[in-house]
């Protein structure tokens, strides 16, 4: 369904220990210039529809787990799911800037900034 990098799994890893967090839902929303926007947010408990990426374990940010190791797992719900099938998200860290880069192979137009795509 979706390919997820190393680096952007270590970012998403170290995002979710600092936060106490372990789901972290990506979606799709209507807006931006291209017609739709990926939304990152972290959830407490997945919709029992949604699907879920496995993304392993991690410890807290005091190297300890602070409430112990977690599973972080990716949620996709089911109405972005035809959106972003087959994308690849990875973690770019540059001179300018550090994002979470979304490639996708179903895009028919993409703005310049990357934060938004129609198909």
């Amino acid at each position: 369904m979706l390919t997820v990098t190393n680096a952007a799994k270590s970012y998403l890893h170290t995002r979710a220990a600092n936060h106490g967090e372990s789901y972290i839902w990506l979606g799709v929303n209507s807006g931006g210039c291209n017609g739709f926007t990926y939304e990152w947010k972290f959830v407490k408990e997945p919709s029992p529809d949604a699907s879920t990426i496995d993304l392993g374990s991690t410890v807290g940010p005091d190297g300890h787990g602070g409430v112990g190791p977690r599973d972080i797992k990716l949620v996709v719900d089911k109405i972005s799911e035809m959106y972003i099938l087959g994308c690849t998200v990875d973690y770019v860290d540059d001179l300018g800037a550090s994002f979470l880069k979304i490639t996708n192979p179903t895009a028919t137009s993409s703005c310049g900034c990357g934060e938004s795509f129609g198909v």
